[in-house]
């Protein structure tokens, strides 16, 4: 029985963007695989890890269509197969006693299918929902602010994952891992009620790597349980973090009054170069401002030092605190701005790193002792 018959890049492409959620080791074999139905001249192609469930598909010739056939395959081995093959080939699947059979030139393979009755899927987005549309650029935009400060692995499971806030005609994304938060926020078209979810690290990173840099709409929808992202051809769906996010309103500090503005591109490379010689283990710099110059500096433990000097346009009191200096880098690596602004207070306090003139995003580091 025919399911799929045109250019390799049909296929690939579909197949692709739903194999990034798909495991490689799994204690449920089938979740390695990818679910295809064959309805009429649509092909549709489904994978999911049980917390995450992406849906895309593509357009079949008629002489493919015919009855209704569904079926699981090995997701990896079917994409590496079609990357291996030439881009110009021709492909056809074919399901054969319980095998797919693909065929392009004088190539053949035959994998081994699981019944697609098998196939957990997630159940449909019900119930009461938040419905909102932006720009794919816009989030991906606002991903990208706040993304590298979610937690790993951290035992305070709330802190794997993204606050999103809907409130009003505003969204905000906060992200931390308790040691730096990121705060961004976006004016919506619309006024709708309140809504907070936790969205998992897999699904940000999933969605950052999906998303278009273009106008084409995004449509969110969030309920109690679930967060559904519908984009281009793709529809991604994902169970949410139960927890309490900290209230990151207090932790963003409001009084700082030693305030400098800096050049993005310099300080990102006077970083760069004294993170070299820092200590492996704690990646401390010291950040010592003074009249008109801010000094960075770093030892380790083979008592070498690095010293970096930018002049800035500051006249006030001398201040020396110490930073992680892999937090300050990814900041001044996600965010576009050419100046950025930093507010200090002293020794034990925070610092809060700000675009001029933009209260929309903030990033707080907490400080460290060196």
């Amino acid at each position: 029985m025919l399911l799929f018959k045109g250019p390799r890049d049909q296929i690939l492409a579909p197949l692709q963007s739903v194999c990034g959620i798909v495991e490689k080791r799994h204690t449920l074999p089938i979740l390695s695989n990818v679910l295809m139905e064959k309805e009429g001249e649509r092909l549709t192609l489904l994978a999911t890890d049980i917390e995450i469930q992406i849906r895309t598909g593509t357009t079949i010739p008629a002489e493919a269509g015919g009855e209704k056939t569904a079926l699981t395959v090995a997701a990896r081995k079917l994409q590496d197969i079609l990357r291996s093959l030439p881009e110009t080939a021709e492909v056809s699947l074919t399901l054969e006693d319980r095998r797919l059979q693909l065929k392009a030139g004088r190539s053949r393979f035959n994998l081994q299918t699981i019944p697609a009755e098998d196939f957990p899927r997630m159940a449909a987005v019900d119930g009461q929902a938040t419905r909102l549309t932006l720009t794919q650029k816009q989030f991906k935009r606002l991903l990208a602010l706040v993304q590298y400060s979610m937690a790993q692995q951290d035992i305070r499971y709330y802190l794997n994952g993204l606050l999103l806030v809907v409130n009003g005609a505003e969204m905000r994304l906060v992200a931390t891992d308790g040691h730096r938060l990121a705060y961004v926020s976006e004016a919506l078209p619309e006024t709708l009620p309140r809504t907070e979810v936790i969205l998992p690290r897999k699904t940000v990173l999933e969605l950052s790597r999906q998303l278009a840099d273009n106008d084409d709409p995004l449509e969110i929808v969030l309920t109690p349980t679930q967060a559904q992202f519908r984009f281009a051809d793709i529809e991604l769906v994902s169970k949410l973090i139960d927890g309490k996010f900290p209230d990151y309103e207090r932790v963003i500090p409001q009084h700082h009054d030693k305030v400098v503005r800096l050049a993005r591109d310099t300080l990102l490379h006077s970083l760069l170069r004294v993170a070299i010689l820092t200590n492996e283990k704690f990646r401390g710099v010291r950040m010592v401002l003074g009249d008109g110059a801010l000094r960075i500096i770093s030892t380790n433990a083979e008592q070498e030092e690095a010293q970096e000097e930018i002049e800035i346009d500051y006249q006030g009191e001398t201040l020396d605190v110490g930073f992680n200096v892999t937090y300050l880098l990814d900041v001044l690596n996600n965010v576009a701005a050419d100046v950025i602004e930093c507010r200090l207070a002293d020794v034990n306090s925070s610092a809060l790193f700000m675009l001029p003139d933009n209260e929309r995003f903030k990033y707080v580091v907490m400080p460290m002792r060196i």
